[in-house]
This record gives structure tokens, C-alpha cells and sequence, in this order.
């Protein structure tokens, strides 16, 4: 259990620092910054080759909506979902502390212009309401748990996981950034938005409700719907060694 927490954390911190560094560091960078798109396949990169770095040891879940969802799904053991939780976040946090640290090595930074924090309204990018933040948030953390659970799954080819999965969450990016900054991930969130505090950490509600919700909703929904008339996937750890179920290439 202690390697996959260590698991967990290491590549949730490669999944904010990688992420949320890219929009930082490098998206408004002169003449030869990497934008949006950039932007959300550094967040598709991130998952991508955590997944087969560290997937095969801890199902590679590093979101607690992922987690949340493959739980609800029945992919994975309720008892463990605490410790998964907490070490995401703090391996958020860290990562997020390692971003603060290198971007405040630039003269004119500014934690308040955003740090890559999540947010509705008038912190939103694009200015769009509670209600519009919401639904993208659930809408997309659903459709991704939905994709996760169905490339991990034992019908599915195997070695191919990572690379849905990361393609996903690339796409994801480039629908929503302009509304939330995209979260779909309450640890990814919670990481900057401790360092930006005000506005950012009141706001922070919504990036748990939301993508949590939609993890849950996925994982009910598959397992109930789509599962109907396939055999219930083996969670007794006899046959893969993942929680998630991740496939590694060769297995």
C-alpha cells in the first residue's frame, strides 16, 4: 500500500506541475508561447506517461474523481479511497509549491493573476457564470471516467489505456479552459489555488462538487448500463495488480 500512495502522489505532482506549469511558465511566453492547445496537451502528457510510469503500481487514478468514479464503478476497494485522496492532494500541493518557487524567480510575477487556478464568473477566462462552470465540470470529469473505465477494461486492447486516456484529457482541455481553466480534478485545483488564497480558495467548492459528481455519476452509470452483459472485471487483485486495472504494454 505505501508504493502505491507514493504512486499516487508522485504522479499527481507530475500532473500539476506538468499541467498547471505549461499555463504558467510557458502558454503567454513572447513570440514562442504555447497557448491553449499547448496548454492541454502538456495536461494530456502529464496523464500519458504517468499512467505508464506508475499505473501499473497504483492504477495511475491521480485524481480523487477518478478514484471516486472507479470506486462507483466497482473497480476499486471504497476502503482505500481516503488514503488515495489525501496523498493526491498533497502531491498537488507540493507540486504546486515547486511551480510557486520556479515562477517567482521572474521579477513582474503575480500569484493574483490566476497561478493556473480554477474559476466562475469574473475568474473564469472566458467570464462564464456558476451555473455554465458547473455543468462543464461535470459534464467532462463524467465523460472521462466514463473513457477511463472503459479503456481499462478487460475487453479492451491491452497496452492502449494510457494513451486514451491522455488523448481524453487533451480534448477535455481544449473544450473547457475557457470556462473553468478545466479542472476535472479536485486535487489539480486545490494545489494553486492555496497559493492564489482570496477569490481562489472560495471558489474551490465547486472544483470538488463538480468533478467529483461526475466521477460518481460515470461510475454508477457504467457499471449499471454499459456493464449489463459484459463479466464483472476481477477486483480480487488475482488478475492484475491495479486497482484501476490498468494495462501496461506486454501484459
Amino acid at each position: 500500500m505505501f508504493m502505491k500512495l507514493l504512486a499516487e502522489f508522485i504522479g499527481t505532482f507530475w500532473l500539476v506541475l506538468g499541467g498547471c506549469g505549461s499555463a504558467v511558465l510557458a502558454a503567454k511566453f513572447p513570440e514562442v508561447g504555447i497557448g491553449l492547445v499547448g496548454v492541454s496537451l502538456a495536461f494530456g502528457l502529464t496523464v500519458l506517461t504517468a499512467a505508464y510510469a506508475l499505473g501499473p503500481i497504483s492504477g495511475g487514478h491521480f485524481n480523487p474523481a477518478v478514484s471516486v468514479g472507479l470506486c462507483a464503478g466497482g473497480r476499486f476497494p471504497a476502503k482505500h479511497l481516503g488514503p488515495y485522496i489525501v496523498v493526491q492532494v498533497a502531491g498537488a500541493i507540493a507540486a504546486a509549491a515547486v511551480l510557486y518557487v520556479i515562477a517567482s524567480g521572474q521579477a513582474d510575477f503575480d500569484v493574483n493573476a490566476g497561478f493556473a487556478a480554477n474559476g466562475y464568473g469574473e475568474h473564469s477566462p472566458g467570464k462564464y457564470s456558476l451555473l455554465s462552470a458547473l455543468v462543464s465540470e461535470v459534464v467532462m470529469t463524467f465523460m472521462f471516467i466514463l473513457i477511463i473505465l472503459g479503456a481499462t477494461h478487460t475487453r479492451a486492447p491491452v497496452g492502449f489505456a494510457g494513451l486514451a486516456i491522455g488523448l481524453a484529457l487533451t480534448l477535455i482541455h481544449l473544450i473547457s479552459i475557457p470556462v473553468t481553466n478545466t479542472s476535472v480534478n479536485p486535487a489539480r485545483s486545490t494545489g494553486p489555488a492555496l497559493f492564489v488564497g482570496g477569490w481562489a480558495v472560495m471558489q474551490l467548492w465547486l472544483f470538488w462538487l463538480a468533478p467529483l459528481l461526475g466521477g460518481f455519476l460515470a461510475g454508477v452509470f457504467y457499471r449499471a448500463a454499459l456493464q449489463r452483459d459484459v463479466p464483472e472485471p476481477d477486483v480480487t487483485g488475482q488478475r492484475e495488480e491495479s486497482p484501476a486495472r490498468f494495462k501496461t504494454p506486454g501484459r
